[in-house]
């Protein structure tokens, strides 16, 4: 069955707004969204190869050297579907875009 890798984006803005945020209001929309998260990976998981994680401030190399670099990137999870827009949908109501401040999920096919 393919394999997809899906990333989890967010604006660096929408990530900050959020921090601030009084920190109680910060701790309520974690405590729902985490528990939406546990629910959503246990409806998924025939489909999920990877669970991914969350992922932290970038350094990026290129052929001038090392350095801090911004992106939209904060996550992944490696899934298996039948098609890209079946890995999609498996998307649609997850709490990264809909409880947390993120912006979308982009699903990418591995082709290799």
């Amino acid at each position: 069955m393919p394999r997809f890798l899906a990333v989890y984006t967010m604006k660096p803005e929408d990530l900050a707004s959020f921090r601030s945020r009084p920190k109680a209001e910060q701790d309520a929309i974690d405590d729902v969204g985490l528990e939406q998260w546990a629910a959503w990976e246990s409806r998924n998981a025939a489909s999920i190869l990877d669970r991914g994680g969350m992922v932290g401030k970038t350094k990026r190399v290129t052929k001038d050297g090392v350095a801090d670099a911004v992106n939209p990137f904060c996550g992944y999870i490696v899934v298996e579907a039948q098609s890209i827009e079946a890995a999609a949908q498996l998307f649609q109501d997850h709490p990264h875009i809909t409880v947390f401040p993120g912006d979308g999920v982009d699903i990418m096919p591995f082709v290799t």
